[in-house]
């Protein structure tokens, strides 16, 4: 199985050069110096930086239930977990290699970098049939979570070693995102059922049914999503008002890597080190080192990868279902602290084509700022400041925690928009910085698509929600995995 951070592929990087064709992968702002050079000084303080029991060391390893650490009244868990899932959509970018390359003009991406939910339908019946139900036509398979027993929950299709029968394995990285995306196989059975009901001829359903799927799923993105993680401001003046400033193309949308590599990276900082699970007794932290893994058929962690009973997810403990007696667990602040078990992967030196490279997520984060060429946080805000109106963060106050590493001047990427969020907007949304990145890039990547609603009806609204309008919520409702006595 899978974990998240573990695939070692080639870093795509895409050249400065504003005159050369960014391909899949490109920069907002290519004329931006890096904000240091790569040096093994520069890689040694980077790495003490992202080190466990370093600055950014939340330490709030222990009981899983009760972090140590600043929750996020404004953001419930789900979000960090749907974020997640976004972002295997978006792009299949699944490297983490921390060495230079020696082709930096390697950009090829064979996954189209937009919201159109491939990670679901991969190629479609034909070209992916095993993802699909033979015995109903354009319905995705759907399994038990116990075989023998068919009043148990429901998992994803696995073959005999447990590995998930999907369009992108990483969306089984994880119990909870693994849950999710069986969440949007069902999610799209039902809309099939309904588009039948209506009268569609069999041979289009499919294709509507799939129209109808990413209309509302982008709807989420647009109108819920970004709001709760930037603010509805930022949305409506990208919309409505200034429009994208920062974010455009020349042929196709691409992924900028100040977006992909620091901004949207925000949600490591965000994950808890465990969640209540469901409601039957299952809770567990993100990770069990492998020399304590008891039951590896249903270890006492949050991985994906295997079928047992209790593995399933109560999403009213992830999103906020009306329900005042069961209130879902809040996320963490974004802030530029991470849970201590993402500091201590259990995986790193040692396995097979890895190297040795570092069981630390924001280690690996801020050196592939150098393998990225990436500017400073300040030098983004400043380019951005007449749009955003942002103040930059002070080197003496916001950031002198950093003057021993001598990055309170020149400050990675990702870490500024971090601490930019937690300075600025108490960590309950991303920052000024941050949040345009974010925003811009979203919402640009649905204008790009000739197939969205956004660009094909940008009057539309949904069609299976109330007065209007569709959450996750009603995606859950719809697909048959909300909880007991919610309509």
């Amino acid at each position: 199985m899978t974990r998240h951070g573990e695939l070692y592929l080639r870093d795509q990087i895409p050249p400065r050069s504003i005159y050369f064709e960014q391909g899949r992968f490109g920069r907002l702002f290519p004329s931006l110096p890096p904000f240091a050079s790569d040096t093994p000084s520069v890689r040694d303080r980077l790495s003490k930086l992202g080190a466990s029991g370093g600055l950014m060391d939340a330490k709030d390893a222990g009981n899983p239930n009760n972090p140590n650490n600043p929750v996020n009244p404004k953001i419930t868990a789900g979000f960090t977990f749907l974020g997640q899932f976004l972002d295997h959509d978006m792009t299949f970018d699944t490297t983490s290699s921390l060495e230079r390359q020696n082709d930096p003009e390697s950009i090829q991406n064979f996954r189209t970098p937009l919201l159109e939910l491939d990670n679901v339908y991969g190629s479609g019946p034909a070209a992916s049939p095993h993802l699909y139900d033979r015995t109903t036509r354009g319905k995705f398979l759907i399994e038990k979570l116990d075989p023998q027993d068919p009043s148990s929950k429901d998992d994803l299709p696995r073959n005999s070693q447990n590995l998930a029968l999907i369009a992108d394995p990483r969306n089984d990285e994880n119990v909870i995102v693994s849950q999710l995306q069986l969440a949007f196989l069902k999610f799209h059975n039902k809309v099939l059922d309904l588009v039948l009901e209506n009268g569609t001829d069999p041979s289009e359903a499919f294709l509507e049914a799939q129209r109808l799927v990413r209309w509302h799923y982008q709807w989420i993105i647009l109108h819920e999503f970004l709001p709760t993680t930037v603010g509805e401001t930022v949305v409506q003046d990208i919309l409505f008002g200034k429009r994208r400033q920062f974010y455009s193309w020349r042929r196709e949308p691409f992924i900028p890597v100040e977006f992909s590599v620091a901004a949207y990276r925000f949600g490591h900082s965000q994950v808890r080190p465990g969640y209540r699970v469901n409601k039957s007794g299952f809770g567990a932290g993100l990770f069990t080192p492998p020399e304590n893994e008891v039951d590896p058929n249903d270890p006492n962690d949050l991985r994906g990868g295997v079928r047992a009973k209790r593995r399933f997810v109560d999403w009213d403990l992830f999103f906020d279902f009306g329900d005042p007696n069961q209130r879902p667990q809040e996320g963490k602040k974004i802030d530029s602290k991470l849970s201590t078990p993402l500091l201590n992967l259990p995986f790193g030196p040692g396995l097979p084509g890895v190297g040795q490279q570092t069981r630390s997520l924001a280690q690996r984060n801020l050196l592939r700022h150098l393998t990225f060429s990436l500017p400073s946080g300040q030098a983004v805000a400043r380019a951005m400041k007449s749009v955003t109106g942002a103040e930059i963060l002070s080197p003496s106050e916001d950031l002198s925690d950093l003057k021993d590493l001598g990055f309170e001047k020149e400050t990675p990427l990702w870490f500024y928009l971090l601490k930019e969020s937690e300075v600025l907007a108490n960590g309950e949304t991303l920052g000024p910085t941050g949040g345009r990145i974010v925003a811009e890039v979203f919402i640009g990547l649905l204008e790009g698509d000739y197939k969205s609603f956004l660009a094909q009806d940008p009057t539309w609204k949904p069609t299976l929600g109330k007065d209007g309008t569709f959450t996750i919520v009603d995606l859950l409702k719809l697909a048959g995995v909300a909880p007991q006595g919610t309509v």
